[in-house]
């Protein structure tokens, strides 16, 4: 059932993303936001969005959070990249509400963390199509910016898998490009890759700084719910609601597998097209 509330700050958080990497999106909010409701929608029976055409991941992308609006939200989340390429300027023409995103966010950090100007980022073959995080990045026009796909990435996350020879091995050949470009700076450009911190900062070493676009997404997402005054400031226990348009069971088990216990109330739902 949806939240019974006005739009406002007793209305919850929605977050969208197509698949399971939003989570990290999701989880990053409740730890920075604990007194704030939040609705996950994951587009999981037509993810993943990455090999998609940019039109394709847009009419989903509309899709989703047109079923979140209905929720009442006071805020969208966009907590995946590809989709936050696709749909973000047509999100903020159609609704009345505040929509985040994980793109831009990411990019000013990195921009601010290197030392070097020379900045990497790993992302969804839609995401790299669609050049976002060169744009975001052009208001530095002294950065390098090398932009390395990592498909098979998503795949061992939703597996949950985040070690072994295997996904090592992918890991080197996804990163060499980077090394060799001289990274100092790398933006972690797809809300599932910062399950695999460990093995990406392992290949990459100590001296290259990884920027989640998950946490810079909630940060962002912090500053404006202050501004606009729409932030539970006193502790209340807060409500989580999960919504997927793939199987509620499995959703909770891959989410359980990822984030522990975080996942929890999972509800299976359609979305449609706008009419």
């Amino acid at each position: 059932m949806p939240f019974e509330s006005e739009i406002g700050s007793d209305a919850p958080i929605g977050i969208f993303d197509s698949g399971f990497g939003g989570l990290t999106v999701a989880r990053a909010i409740v730890d920075q936001m604990p007194n704030e409701d939040v609705i996950y929608l994951g587009d999981t029976a037509r993810a993943p969005y990455g090999p998609r055409p940019i039109a394709e991941v847009r009419s989903y992308a509309i899709e989703c959070m047109d079923r979140l609006v209905t929720h009442g939200v006071k805020a969208l989340v966009i907590a995946c990249n590809s989709a936050s390429s696709a749909a973000l300027r047509d999100a903020r023409e159609l609704y009345d509400v505040p929509v985040t995103e994980v793109v831009l966010p990411a990019a000013r950090r990195a921009v601010a963390a290197s030392r070097n100007h020379s900045i990497g980022v790993i992302c969804t073959e839609a995401t790299a199509t669609s050049r976002s995080y060169n744009d975001a990045v052009a208001v530095a026009p002294q950065v390098r910016l090398t932009t390395q796909p990592c498909p098979r990435f998503v795949e061992f996350v939703e597996a949950g898998i985040t070690g072994g020879d295997e996904l090592l091995g992918l890991a080197r050949e996804y990163l060499e490009p980077i090394q060799r470009a001289g990274c100092d700076t790398l933006i972690l450009g797809c809300t599932h890759y910062p399950l695999l911190q460990g093995v990406i900062s392992y290949v990459l070493g100590d001296q290259v700084t990884l920027v989640s676009s998950s946490e810079e997404c909630a940060k962002a997402t912090y500053q404006v719910l202050q501004r606009r005054e729409l932030l539970h400031h006193e502790p209340r226990e807060a409500q989580r609601m999960f919504l997927t348009t793939g199987q509620s069971d499995a959703f909770e088990g891959i989410g359980s597998r990822l984030l522990g216990g975080f996942v929890e109330d999972v509800h299976t739902i359609k979305v449609g097209r706008r009419n």
